[in-house]
């Protein structure tokens, strides 16, 4: 494989991981008003088999946030709520999906404007060849 198609592959590993990482951001602020929803994450893992030290990137599982509690409301209205007049809300912070969503756009982004600069670089050299 050659170089320029192996910095493609991953350019496209991290596109796809990105994008993967922005689905789940996505459905997680869809859901920050269902009760009992848990925030979903996605974490990142080392996929081997480019050779020659080059490895790409791929999500792992996608794992439910269980460390943050769900938020307790009250609203005695609610067809959900308990004897106390409680429910349980979701765990979804805006604040951090946000910034978590800005994050994987400028990484993605990033992916991007490297995926095209090596497209640009690969096009030059066979333009070059003809010559």
């Amino acid at each position: 494989m050659s170089d320029f198609a192996k910095s493609l592959s991953v350019s496209a590993s991290g596109l796809q991981a990105q994008a993967q990482r922005l689905r789940h951001l996505s459905e997680n602020i869809s859901n920050a008003d269902t009760p009992g929803y848990r925030r979903k994450t996605v974490a990142f893992e080392t996929a081997f088999g480019l050779g020659d030290s080059v490895s790409a990137v791929e999500t792992g599982r996608v794992r439910l946030d269980r460390n943050t509690d769900l938020e307790r409301i009250y609203d005695p209205q609610h067809p959900l709520a308990d004897e106390t007049g409680h429910y349980d809300g979701s765990n979804v912070n805006l604040l951090i999906e946000l910034s978590d969503a800005r994050e994987a756009q400028r990484s993605y982004e990033a992916n991007l404007k490297m995926f095209e600069q090596a497209r640009k670089m690969s096009a030059g050299l066979m333009d070059l060849l003809r010559r």
